[in-house]
């Protein structure tokens, strides 16, 4: 946990994918994150099992109160202390009360109020873990090849979905939820000895936070003013705002609720889904060999709006075939734009309020966008699935119109 042990980390001088340095925290990330899918399902199948489904979904939520309310001193947190040192900490706690809970399961039938409170544990790390883990990169690596890195990160994003929910699924057949949690816990442990051998590139003396000496609060209003006066974070953090506000609520529940009206059934839904995901897989993977892409700004903007356009088409289509295709396009679309919208957040920020900016666009994806998944749903009860998909699209669209009509956004360049 010492960041100066190993010393600064050299100047990439070879493609960040082929850079032992980012492959060690590729692979420790991608092992937190499966870790992660495994720890929700053994959750929630423990949850059903031990109570009723209203007190399931109780279970469930409760992290997400403490998420949202510590998101942003997280990331004061994460720019104080240095972004391993918080993502170190938070895996070994987060082991620790998975294991603990996988032990309490073995031993008795405790009920529900263990899962409560791992669930709480959980929220309330993940709001320090997640703005370190979205800082961490501009430390192992150098600028030019953070386009590259944010490719791999979505990777490996898609990979622990993909794997997390069958490695759990395996885990409670042959064992309950006891040895499912255990199998989280061990993941998550395998993160924390290769995040140890991970060299930092350390801060120059004049962007080292800290300097001169200040309180937390100052910190974070220093963080929210660079974000407020800098002409493209401003933007950029306004647009990936509104971008998930229009896409979480369609493409999580509405898309269930399209299935269910077209009778498309839970196949049908699933292949649309994996259109999806082979779109944003390959998007990802295009990044991460290429690296860069000219007119960073200008291709944010036109992604989301022609993404935008599909998102609308999604529930007019005639048949599954032509919405995997449409999903796909999505997406090509929408991963395009994350990856963008990602490289651009780490390249424009000043690496000493890295983790306040991280902070700030994870409360707004994690915190305010899921609230629009209820409305969705009940809005699609009153006017149906058309009208409000449209609707997401045009508030998705706007996103993009904010990205093109702010000009330093839009003219904004990834580094060499």
């Amino acid at each position: 946990m010492i960041s100066t042990a190993l010393g600064p980390a050299p100047v990439a001088e070879r493609p960040a994918h082929r850079d032992g340095n980012v492959l060690r925290w590729l692979v420790a990330y991608t092992s937190s994150m499966v870790g992660d899918n495994v720890y929700y399902l053994a959750l929630s199948w423990a949850a059903v099992q031990a109570g009723s489904p209203a007190q399931a979904g109780m279970v469930t939520a409760a992290s997400a109160l403490p998420r949202a309310l510590l998101m942003l001193g997280g990331g004061v947190v994460a720019d104080r202390l240095g972004p391993r040192k918080v993502v170190l900490g938070s895996d070994a706690v987060r082991c620790v009360a998975v294991l603990g809970v996988a032990g309490l399961l073995c031993a008795t039938r405790p009920g529900l109020w263990p899962l409560f409170l791992v669930s709480l544990v959980f929220g309330t790390v993940d709001a320090v873990f997640m703005p370190a883990v979205g800082a961490l990169p501009a430390r192992v690596t150098s600028r030019d090849q953070l386009a590259r890195v944010q490719g791999m990160r979505a990777l490996a994003i898609r990979f622990a979905s993909v794997v997390g929910a069958p490695l759990g699924g395996l885990g409670v057949a042959l064992g309950g939820a006891a040895a499912a949690f255990g199998l989280a816990g061990l993941l998550i442990a395998v993160s924390v000895p290769l995040l140890v051998l991970v060299r930092i590139r350390e801060l120059p003396p004049d962007d080292a936070p800290g300097t001169p000496p200040t309180t937390a609060w100052r910190d974070l209003v220093a963080g929210l003013r660079h974000i407020r006066h800098h002409r493209v974070l401003a933007p950029l953090v306004l647009t990936i705002a509104l971008g998930d506000l229009g896409f979480v609520g369609p493409l999580n529940l509405g898309l269930t609720l399209l299935a269910d009206e077209r009778g498309w059934g839970a196949a049908g839904m699933g292949w649309v889904l994996a259109g999806f995901g082979t779109g944003a897989g390959a998007v990802s993977l295009l990044l991460t060999v290429r690296g860069r892409l000219p007119h960073a700004g200008r291709v944010l903007a036109y992604a989301i709006i022609t993404g935008s356009v599909a998102i609308g088409a999604l529930a007019y289509v005639p048949g599954v075939a032509a919405a995997v295709g449409v999903a796909l396009l999505i997406g090509l679309l929408t991963g395009l734009s994350g990856v963008m919208c990602g490289a651009l957040l780490q390249t424009q920020s000043d690496p000493a309020y890295l983790g306040r900016v991280t902070a700030v666009s994870s409360l707004v994806s994690l915190g305010f966008a899921p609230l629009s998944m209820p409305l969705s749903a009940a809005a699609i009860g009153l006017w149906g699935t058309g009208p409000v998909f449209v609707v997401s699209a045009a508030v998705c669209g706007l996103s993009g119109v904010v990205a093109l009509g702010a000009r330093d956004l839009r003219r904004a360049e990834l580094p060499r």
